[in-house]
């Protein structure tokens, strides 16, 4: 069987902070497909292709004349059609992502034609007030939610918690700063766990993502405590972070929602 042709083009990348960065790429000779905001597509780039100088050498070589696929949440608006927005964390192992490191603007990469995934707004009703809870590039699906139904102006309330290790792996921190500035029904909480290791002294939130939780800060932003009755809560990133807060939450009366039980709690494991 051929390769698949690399139908996609590298329009725009920002390096965020060395291992962190935005990429968007724009299809080739075809139209994007609708989505939903939180689905994600399929990136893929060929083994010959080069990897980042970042990245650990490679122990063994992949197979070649074989795409080299892997799905990434979108975080450009579903409402903005000419091109997709990836947040990427540098896998220095990884087969795909040092390669897409590599790439520059105009370079080429393989865009899958579908888009897909269940970890959509779509899951809560539109009467709960919604929780992003997010570590590192899990927040790339919040973006896309945020972008697309922020404006909307339906006076729904919208929380990101998000935790990192340090500030400048606060992905969309000035964007989501100004959202907060710009709309009265969106809340933005982020704590950093080494702030120790600032350049500049940290005068923000220190710990961990499921102590903004423990804090009620958020109760005091919205006037009132989140609780199954009216909210509902997003995780993604983390494995382990998703897990602790599933526990932490339970405590308030939350429950994880799977195809057997509908819950309160939507989940989204990074890997």
């Amino acid at each position: 069987m051929p390769t698949p042709e690399l139908n996609a083009v590298v329009t725009q990348k920002i390096e965020l902070a060395p291992g962190l960065m935005v990429i968007r790429v724009v299809p080739d000779g075809w139209d994007l497909p609708e989505f939903a905001p939180g689905q994600f597509a399929v990136l893929g780039l060929p083994p010959e292709a080069d990897r980042s100088d970042l990245a650990d050498v490679e122990d063994a070589p992949v197979k070649p004349g074989k795409l080299i696929r892997r799905a990434y949440s979108i975080a450009s608006s579903s409402k903005a059609l000419k091109y997709l927005e990836f947040y990427v964390t540098l896998v220095h192992s990884g087969a795909l992502s040092p390669r897409l490191f590599n790439l520059q603007p105009g370079g080429r990469v393989w865009l899958g034609p579908k888009i897909t995934g269940t970890f959509t707004l779509d899951l809560a009703p539109t009467d709960k007030g919604v929780i992003l809870v997010a570590t590192g590039t899990g927040l790339a699906p919040y973006m896309s939610m945020l972008r697309s139904e922020l404006a909307a102006s339906t006076g729904r309330r919208f929380a990101v918690l998000l935790g990192a290790r340090h500030s400048w792996d606060l992905g969309y921190h000035a964007e989501l700063v100004t959202m907060e500035q710009l709309s009265p029904h969106f809340t933005y909480l982020p704590i950093i766990s080494r702030p120790a290791e600032e350049p500049m002294p940290w005068t923000g939130r220190a710990g961990y993502v499921l102590d903004l939780w423990r804090s009620r800060e958020l109760d005091h932003e919205w006037g009132h405590r989140p609780t199954p009755e009216n909210s509902r809560v997003f995780l993604c990133g983390n494995p382990s972070m998703i897990d602790d807060m599933v526990e932490l939450l339970a405590g308030d009366g939350f429950t994880e929602d799977t195809r057997k039980a509908p819950g309160s709690i939507y989940v989204e494991r990074y890997w």
